[in-house]
């Protein structure tokens, strides 16, 4: 019987467009939505475009969550250290849990500020001075950096994986036939 060898397609198209999207709604949210004060024009802009962004990301990754539940995957790629096998796995869990709760303070703090009559019904109301009154603003912003910690530690795996064991491990998540 042959053994699949790479994940499903939808799998790998969800993979790298989540990365893609993940990687610029943190760049957008660190390096110009928190250095843009609210009173500028064009911050109410930015907020339709993050948080609209925000919402496609959590439903990629339910979807994602869905299929990757329902298709069967390749067997696990190991490095030959057993602690570094246990860790894997729970990189990508924590990837879903960090971004669920991502989306869920983004989400709590827009329904706190009134972001949603602001930003998407133009009630015309001003937008508070900061938004780092907010636990959940605040909670976001640890959030973000603990899913760019683990995007790094991702990124550094995957690199390891392909240049130093050279196992091939790009091709997984890449098209093809997905058995041998």
């Amino acid at each position: 019987m042959s053994q699949v060898t790479r994940y499903h397609p939808i799998l790998v198209v969800l993979h790298w467009l989540l990365a893609f999207f993940i990687i610029m709604a943190l760049a957008m949210g660190y390096f110009v939505m928190s250095q843009t004060p609210n009173s500028a024009p064009e911050k109410l802009e930015m907020l339709r475009g993050h948080m609209a962004g925000g919402m496609l990301i959590l439903a990629l990754m339910v979807i994602r969550f869905i299929v990757r539940r329902m298709t069967s995957p390749p067997p696990q790629a190991t490095t030959g250290n057993a602690a570094l096998d246990r860790l894997a796995p729970l990189t990508h869990y924590g990837f879903y849990i960090l971004v669920i709760l991502m989306a869920g303070t983004g989400l709590a703090t827009s329904l706190a500020a009134g972001l949603p009559a602001i930003v998407f019904g133009n009630s015309g109301d001003p937008l508070p001075e900061t938004f780092l009154t907010f636990p959940t603003r605040i909670a976001h912003g640890y959030i973000a950096a603990a899913i760019a910690a683990l995007l790094a530690l991702h990124v550094a795996a995957a690199l390891y994986h392909q240049f130093v064991l050279k196992d091939s491990l790009f091709r997984r998540m890449f098209f093809g036939k997905r058995k041998d």
